[in-house]
């Protein structure tokens, strides 16, 4: 009798698997359809990964979760070591105790422990006690109460009203008033304008006040316009229109005079900072050092190339000189500065010897050491551990497009790579870095995350944004390359060919840049699925960055100083130049667009460059950096009157003459931030010589919009690419279908 082998059905199991495997190789893949691209159509090709919210400690962190029964978002608690979780105080079990126009998950403010919970409803604030599941109305008084902040001890809660600074105690509903001067022109704790947007930074909602770690004390600027010319912002609703006056120093106006004070969280008097605020000056981000015995304050001068670091002594006022950087070019803000837990001194990040290093200081500010060198750059400080002797951060070393998490003894050695694989990573790094998260990817590659210890060893992967779908399309996925310049740089791009590309064909070309100072676009990392729209209709797609971006460190980005425009019209005509060079470039239709800064850079594409470019759109554009604001235009340009020439051959005006091409102008009516002048003047200018460009203005947008103009402005854009680049009928019934929910959700 026959005795059949024992392995003949592992031997079907697989032949039927290579079988099976062979099959779907021979299939041919999909195309993505218009609305998997624009309308996060099913069926999707890849899912959002897990949303974290922060780390609760150095063991537990949180993580949001969608509950789908619902549609609402829980927090989870997270251990990291094993990946059990709990729910972390869940919101949504207080909805039948909270006003009914309350959202139980969208909190103004949270105690660190969500033991205390804070809403806004009615003009007012309302606190929520979670361990007593009790609500109550936490204040009463007219007008709002604006950026709602805890103490530390969740005791007490900050926020400014009117212009003025209060807190409010927790358990009695007890107010308490700091100032009594705010006014349409004094601040007390809200940001002046060009505070808000060039040094707190929009993340700020305007807040410009700081507990003590101890709460025990409340350190604020309080900033007088007075002197600050004012700009008209004009809004074309109703019947008679109104204007909306904003106070915007433009440069070598009056910037607003600010003074820094301290106040005990009990109330009395405010100790001012030893600062005259009469001084042509600004002030950066203030830090409390983690006793609370000392505020360091960042002060710069008015050019912007000296920056020093004091310490204020909250009783006094006093300040004491603790670092001083001085550069020939301009200096930067500290984003943050990392006092080590053992009191012994604190890390600063600087770009001072021409590449952003780490640096040691003790607590009076003498430099102890040097922590990191070379010819790359360190983009963040994440944790430190000075039990350890450690501290970790991030830094583009192994590429210039892409970054890693590092850690470095405090001595200056050891320097060690955690990150792994040839991915750019987003690092979330926990209190002293026992753990962190990464999301990784590159240009090829979705993201995916994992979780490693702070030694760099793999605990888990936690998710991959990759569905099962994405094997079935064909996608032009993305190229990282370089293009040399004449005088040895190798300026980073990303690539993008048509889909069916032929080498032996001509295809259109689209230039997307920014260019700003150390403003770095090009990374290796996963771009949205909406370029294959574009790639599927033969149009070539080009993302590069100039010299001055970042990625060639300080000494290279500083040949901007006094000169904005120059070097990146340089470099962009070197990279046009590259491209005419290349056998499957269509020279004659060479579009570039860019927003903001990149808009300044479009529009002096089509000027400067005239010749170079034949297309191009600019979105809510500089033209002239006289009308753009003093912190910002004067950090690279110096005042006018110290620099008349930089400005003269800066500005998009002095070029117009040059124009060649077809270049439409897009600017919101509202713009806060580069106002509708900018573009208003170089139209005039461009109607002066009779030349033809077009305009589109956005009634009311500000610096960039949404809602039904987002829609109109996409579809626009693609009617240009359709007319002046592809050369091919726009298809109307497809973007008839665009809404605005399409661009509240992230493309497939």
């Amino acid at each position: 009798m026959h005795r059949p082998c024992p392995h003949r059905g592992t031997v079907v199991i697989l032949c039927t698997i290579i079988a099976l495997w062979t099959v779907a190789q021979a299939q041919p893949k999909q195309r993505l359809t218009f609305d998997q691209i624009f309308k996060s159509a099913e069926p999707r090709l890849t899912r959002s990964l897990p949303t974290i919210t922060r780390w609760v400690d150095s063991e537990h962190y949180l993580e949001s979760r969608r509950d789908t029964a619902t549609g609402r978002t829980r927090q989870i608690l997270v251990t990291a070591a094993t990946g059990n979780d709990t729910p972390y105080v869940d919101l949504l079990k207080f909805s039948d105790i909270l006003e009914k126009d309350i959202d139980p998950a969208s909190p103004v403010a949270t105690s660190d422990d969500n033991a205390r919970v804070l809403y806004r409803a009615h003009d007012d604030l309302f606190l929520l006690e979670t361990s007593e599941r009790s609500v109550r109305r936490l204040t009463t008084a007219a007008g709002e109460e604006q950026n709602p902040v805890f103490s530390p001890d969740g005791r007490h809660v900050a926020f400014t009203r009117a212009n003025d600074l209060y807190s409010v105690e927790c358990a009695t509903g007890r107010e308490t008033r700091y100032t009594a001067d705010g006014s349409s022109t004094v601040y007390n704790g809200r940001a002046s304008w060009v505070y808000y947007e060039e040094i707190l930074r929009r993340a700020s909602r305007y807040r410009a006040f700081l507990w003590s770690p101890d709460s025990r004390h409340l350190a604020f600027y309080r900033f007088d316009d007075t002197p600050v010319p004012e700009f008209p912002l004009y809004s074309a609703d109703g019947v008679h229109g109104t204007l909306e006056r904003a106070r915007y120093p433009k440069p070598g106006d009056p910037n607003p005079e600010v003074r820094i004070g301290i106040v005990p969280r009990t109330g009395g008097a405010v100790v001012w900072a030893a600062f005259n605020e009469k001084a042509d000056q600004y002030f950066g981000p203030p830090f409390w050092t983690p006793d609370g015995t000392q505020l360091f304050v960042q002060w710069m001068n008015r050019g912007q190339d000296t920056l020093i670091i004091y310490g204020v002594n909250p009783a006094s006022g006093t300040k004491t000189q603790l670092v001083l950087e001085h550069q020939p070019s301009w200096v930067d803000w500290f984003e943050s500065i990392e006092f080590l837990s053992d009191r012994s001194g604190f890390i600063l990040k600087s770009d001072l010897n021409g590449w952003s290093h780490l640096y040691l200081h003790d607590m009076d500010g003498r430099l102890k050491r040097q922590l990191t060198t070379g010819a790359w750059p360190v983009t963040g400080i994440q944790a430190a551990d000075p039990s350890a002797g450690l501290v970790y951060f991030t830094a583009r070393k192994e590429s210039p497009t892409r970054t890693d998490l590092y850690s470095v003894r405090l001595d200056g050695k050891g320097l060690k790579r955690l990150t792994f694989g040839e991915y750019t990573h987003t690092v979330n790094v926990s209190p002293a870095g026992r753990y962190f998260i990464t999301t990784y990817s590159t240009v090829h590659e979705p993201p995916r995350m994992a979780l490693l210890t702070g030694k760099g060893t793999v605990v888990r992967e936690l998710a991959d944004s990759k569905t099962e779908n994405f094997s079935r399309y064909e996608l032009a996925l993305p190229e990282m390359i370089t293009i040399p310049t004449s005088d040895g740089l190798a300026l980073p791009a990303v690539l993008t060919r048509p889909l069916d590309f032929d080498p032996a064909k001509k295809y259109p070309v689209l230039i997307s840049v920014y260019g700003g100072p150390q403003a770095a676009t090009v990374f290796d990392g996963w771009k949205p699925l909406s370029a294959q729209w574009l790639a599927q209709l033969d149009l070539i797609q080009l993302t590069v960055d100039n010299r001055g971006s970042g990625h060639f460190g300080k000494t290279v980005a500083a040949l901007m100083h006094r000169n904005l425009g120059k070097w990146e019209m340089r470099d962009l005509i070197e990279v046009a130049t590259w491209l005419r060079r290349q056998s499957f470039v269509d020279s004659t239709r060479m579009g570039i667009t860019g927003g903001s800064y990149g808009g300044y850079v479009t529009a002096l594409a089509l000027t400067a460059g005239a010749g170079y470019f034949t297309h191009g759109i600019a979105e809510y554009s500089v033209t002239d950096w006289r009308l753009y604001d003093t912190h910002y235009a004067e950090r690279y340009m110096d005042m006018p009157s110290e620099n008349p020439d930089g400005y003269r051959e800066g500005s998009v005006m002095t070029h117009a003459h040059k124009y060649r091409g077809m270049l439409r102008l897009v600017h919101g009516t509202m713009d806060d931030n580069v106002h509708m002048q900018n573009t208003l003047q170089l139209a005039d200018t461009l109607q002066d010589l009779n030349r033809t460009f077009e305009l589109m203005l956005y009634p009311g947008g500000r610096h960039g919009w949404g809602g039904p103009k987002a829609v109109h402005l996409r579809t626009e854009t693609y009617r240009f690419y359709y007319r002046y680049l592809l050369q091919k009928p726009f298809p109307e019934e497809l973007f008839k279908t665009l809404d605005a929910s399409s661009l509240r959700r992230r493309p497939s």
